[in-house]
């Protein structure tokens, strides 16, 4: 699915001192290091990775394939491949994904939702059961 080069790479940075109003779309990978009051949303059918490092802040919808927390998310969030959660992260909202990493002292008040509909070992379940009735 993602190459070692494309997982780890940032092409865009909103640093520490800057505060974003309004919602952020992107391409690729980006680095929050200040504040968004808005949504960060990655564009459909594009290998994506955000990463909200540690003093960070979003409030706002977030929406991206790969997902790398250790600062504060205000609402929702769905990552549609890899939610990585560091000790420090913080989210307040509900939270939708499909492979989840979490470490001790990450906090999510929200609920969480493994999304099964892009699980594959559904299909295989079901593969497995017709292959034993044969």
């Amino acid at each position: 699915m993602f190459s070692k080069k494309s997982k780890s790479t940032i092409d865009s940075l909103i640093g520490s001192a800057t505060t974003v109003t309004g919602d952020v779309r992107f391409k690729g990978g980006l680095r929050i290091d200040g504040c968004v009051k808005g949504d960060v949303i990655a564009e459909e059918n594009e290998i994506s990775m955000l990463v909200i490092s540690e003093h960070a802040r979003v409030e706002g919808e977030v929406r991206v394939a790969h997902l790398l927390v250790n600062g504060e998310i205000f609402g929702p969030v769905y990552s549609s491949e890899l939610l990585e959660l560091q000790p420090k992260a913080r989210i307040t909202g509900d939270v939708y994904y499909k492979a989840l990493e979490m470490h001790g002292g990450a906090v999510v008040s929200g609920k969480l939702t493994h999304d099964v509909a892009q699980t594959p070992l559904l299909t295989l379940a079901k593969t497995a059961v017709a292959a034993n009735n044969t």
